[in-house]
């Protein structure tokens, strides 16, 4: 099948996930072409079946804001002309849904009937979609979606709640490739983060507030006043400078290392003890599910999706947003105790294996099945 994606190419959730299943139809022999502003930062081109269509913004001094989902829409309405495009796979509702939507008419006026998958992710719904300045466009767009799909059932529910939806919303977990986090080394290389004897704590996010990072400073904090440890901040963000300041302040400069942006994840999990993920919002917790699929266990709030992944007392533990000392009495509860912290190290990846890619994958292309076999009555509608 011929596939069009359209993503945010960034580190985001939402763009990792959408690259990720690009890559894995293409090795099932799907043809894909990618459609963004710039190459999707996991994206490998050397692939038979994956093409990357760049969006072009021309800038004019009459715009104060560049009209990104005008561009997008041509792109879209071009590539499927140009390459016999079957399915218009959109992740994220905001603009993406809504260009998605353009470029259907737009080739409906032409006699090309293409059916639109549009995959919700999150903020686009919990935060951004809900804006009075966003929700019709937002609410239309999912509407005139010919199918609908969620990461989590947390989510389905979100969605439903904030909008008037009229199409069934299907829940299709986010998912990782397994076969991806079985390094060949064995040593993992502590010793490059940590000293002998210290346990390393991680926190992996793009450092906006909704990823509550004083929150994780403060946690560890009071990890490291009761056990030796590093922690690792991996990301980039408005936060990160904050971090900074708050770690001077308490003076754990030395114990804290920010690495910024890394394609290295599965590296510096394979350092972690454990991993930290006290947000405000979480629409699924991928970061939670790639740091268990390397057997770290996970402290984190009980929001959103997070408890879909998350097992309270198995995988690692829930808690309230906000609810730092109860998080860092967990924290210490599993890292004082080696046997105990073996335990949840292997539940965590034995629960990891739920979302294997394998298990999910099958799962899109019925749904690719599906609104390609509705295309004769896209035409008639």
């Amino acid at each position: 099948m011929k596939i069009a994606i359209v993503c945010y190419p960034t580190f985001g959730g939402s763009g990792v996930v959408a690259t990720e299943l690009g890559i894995a139809l293409a090795n099932r022999g799907h043809e894909i072409h990618f459609v963004t502003y710039k190459q999707p930062v996991r994206l490998d081109l050397l692939n038979a079946n994956i093409h990357f269509h760049e969006v072009h913004v021309p800038e004019y001094a009459l715009f104060q804001y560049q009209p990104y989902e005008l561009a997008l829409s041509s792109k879209l309405v071009d590539t499927v002309k140009m390459y016999g495009i079957e399915v218009l796979h959109v992740h994220y509702a905001i603009p993406h849904a809504y260009a998605g939507y353009m470029a259907k008419q737009m080739l409906a006026a032409q006699g090309i009937h293409i059916p639109m998958i549009t995959t919700l992710h999150g903020t686009d719904i919990t935060l951004v979609g809900k804006h009075p300045f966003y929700k019709t466009a937002v609410t239309f767009s999912i509407n005139q979606s010919d199918v609908v799909t969620a990461v989590s059932e947390s989510l389905r529910k979100d969605t439903l709640s904030l909008f008037e939806i009229e199409k069934e919303i299907e829940v299709i977990p986010n998912f990782i490739d397994t076969t991806k986090y079985k390094p060949s080394f064995t040593d993992c290389q502590r010793s490059l983060m940590a000293a002998d004897g210290e346990l390393i704590v991680t926190h992996i996010s793009n450092f906006r507030k909704v990823k509550r990072i004083p929150d994780v400073i403060a946690v560890f904090y009071k990890i490291q006043q009761q056990l030796p440890a590093k922690l690792l901040m991996v990301g980039e963000g408005p936060e990160r400078e904050k971090a900074e300041i708050q770690c001077e302040q308490l003076g754990i400069t030395d114990k804290v290392i920010f690495l910024g942006n890394s394609n290295e994840i599965n590296k510096i999990l394979c350092f972690s003890d454990l991993f930290l993920l006290p947000s405000e919002s979480e629409s699924f917790g991928l970061a939670a599910l790639e740091a268990m699929v390397n057997e770290v266990p996970v402290i984190s709030s009980n929001t959103g999706g997070i408890p879909e992944v998350n097992i309270h007392g198995e995988t690692g533990y829930l808690s309230p947003v906000g609810a730092v000392e109860e998080m860092a009495n967990n924290a210490i509860s599993i890292l004082k105790d080696p046997h105990v912290l073996s335990q949840f190290k292997k539940r965590a990846a034995l629960m990891a294996q739920d979302f294997d890619l394998l298990k999910i994958l099958p799962l899109y292309e019925e749904v690719y099945e599906k609104a390609y076999a509705s295309r004769d009555s896209l035409s008639t509608s």
